[in-house]
């Protein structure tokens, strides 16, 4: 049910700025889209501090699922969106947007419907974490080559702006888990929380922004964003039982595929400049991913999962 809240209060907050959106863009003289950075970054330092050295086993242990999930992550979603961004004639901008969203690595949502689809939730989390790292080298070069035609693409300051919003506070989140392990229970309490109210005033502030050009484009983005996201479930599904990887590896790699970080995606959009139409795309993205997800999900996790010998054994 938790699931299903938050994935309707996105929904609730996405519509209420459409609806009313001059509370959602300027306040007292502020103009809101300023807080997109700070929210972004303190949602990565909560992720930050539920992180360990345990979420980086999985490459010594199981490297040949690790290597072919972070394959399909930066392949599959970055070609699907340059594909679909081309083919559904949007602006430039707006089509950049789709291509941001499909190069940036997978995000919190996809650990939790790992788990709620019983799939491989120690695979999940290490994909998550090594793809966030790689982040900076990966998403600047795929929207350099995928996306330099279309919008400015600065590769120094992009990596740069990565960096500073997620490695700087993710890292804090794991060093202040270190020293001080047992005083952050009551910080692993309530982070996801707060990271559910950041990313919906995130999805506020930019669909407020952008209100004019999705009253235009709107149902034309709605339905390639829709898309994107079903093919990367489909295709890192389909790619993942190609390379012949268990039931349980599949299920985890179609969701790290589908389910993008969004709330890097419209912090990038912001730092370009271009919230209004680059970061259209990042918004919409945030709840169609988590209605779809949470259906996949419920679906996978009502369907037994035949585990290998040594798996079973070790959970008896």
């Amino acid at each position: 049910m938790r699931s299903y809240f938050y994935t309707l209060s996105i929904i609730a907050a996405a519509t209420l700025a459409m609806i009313f959106p001059d509370p959602f863009t300027v306040i007292a003289g502020f103009e809101l889209k300023n807080l997109i950075v700070p929210l972004l970054m303190i949602i990565m330092f909560g992720m930050g501090t539920t992180m360990g050295v345990k979420d980086f086993e999985g490459v010594v242990k199981n490297p040949r699922s690790v290597f072919i999930g972070i394959l399909c992550q930066f392949s599959i979603m970055p070609i699907v969106g340059y594909t679909l961004g081309t083919s559904f004639d949007f602006p430039p901008e707006v089509a950049a947007g789709v291509i941001l969203v499909g190069s940036s690595p997978s995000g919190l949502a996809s650990n939790v419907m790992a788990y709620i689809a019983k799939a491989n939730v120690a695979l999940s989390l290490t994909i998550t974490a090594v793809a966030t790292l790689l982040a900076p080298l990966l998403t600047p070069a795929l929207m350099k080559w995928l996306a330099g035609t279309m919008v400015e693409v600065d590769f120094l300051k992009m990596m740069v702006d990565i960096l500073k919003m997620i490695i700087l506070p993710i890292g804090l989140g794991l060093l202040v888990n270190y020293i001080f392990r047992k005083q952050t229970v009551w910080l692993n309490r309530y982070m996801p929380l707060v990271s559910m109210v950041g990313i919906a005033l995130i999805i506020c502030i930019i669909t407020a922004a952008g209100r004019e050009s999705l009253l235009t484009i709107g149902v034309a983005l709605v339905a390639c964003t829709l898309l994107h996201n079903l093919l990367g479930y489909a295709l890192g599904y389909g790619m993942a039982k190609l390379f012949r990887l268990p039931e349980q590896d599949c299920r985890t790699v179609s969701l790290e595929v589908g389910l993008q970080n969004g709330g890097l995606a419209s912090g990038l959009a912001l730092q370009m400049g271009k919230v209004a139409t680059v970061g259209l795309a990042p918004a919409l993205f945030g709840p169609i991913m988590n209605i779809t997800g949470s259906i996949l999900a419920s679906f996978w996790g009502k369907k037994p999962v035949d585990l290998p010998e040594a798996a079973a054994a070790e959970m008896t």
